[in-house]
């Protein structure tokens, strides 16, 4: 029994879904995403609400099941709202410099490194520190930003490096002074 699958997603006034064979379009007022499912999985729009039903009682099509009903709701969410990621450099001399589709990231390197923004993805800079990555596909935001993170992964022992918004580093404690 997936209880994630067998959710009933309500579409609010402004986004409409339309399914043709195995492709959902969903358009909002942010933009349109499409997705691509499986054949074991049935997609149902109707009055409003989304339905996912499975085809039968194999494990594939149970994990599948799931899934699509969760990616069809973050395509809801993302056209409607959208999603944004925060970013902060955390360390003497690390910053972010914005410029049009790019990034220029200084994060303790002998040169700053150069980071092109994916299409679909817009970056704001908040401050010198802070970025905000914002879009309407929850995946390519996540996945952008886990990119950007993974330049200077935060290290334990002081924190320094590039980390999420409200991310908490647990902190290790120093080698010990020998007697």
């Amino acid at each position: 029994m997936s209880r994630i699958g067998n959710r009933v997603l309500n579409i609010p006034a402004d986004v409409s879904c339309e399914v043709n064979d195995n492709c959902i379009k969903v358009k909002g007022p942010k933009g349109e995403l499409s997705f691509v499912f499986d054949k074991l999985i049935s997609v149902v729009v109707e009055d409003g609400k989304v339905i996912t039903k499975r085809a039968n009682e194999t494990k594939n099509a149970k994990s599948l099941h799931g899934t699509t009903n969760a990616i069809i709701s973050n395509m809801i969410e993302g056209v409607s709202k959208g999603y944004s990621k925060g970013l902060e450099a955390v360390g003497v001399g690390y910053r972010f410099n914005v410029t049009g589709k790019k990034i220029s990231v200084n994060a303790g390197y002998s040169n700053p490194i150069e980071v092109e923004v994916p299409e679909g993805l817009s970056v704001e800079a908040v401050s010198n520190t802070e970025i905000t990555i914002s879009g309407i596909d929850k995946q390519k935001v996540n996945e952008f930003a886990a990119n950007v993170r993974k330049i200077r992964e935060p290290e334990p022992y002081k924190g320094k490096g590039i980390r999420y918004k409200n991310e908490y580093i647990r902190r290790k404690e120093g080698k010990k002074a020998a007697k």
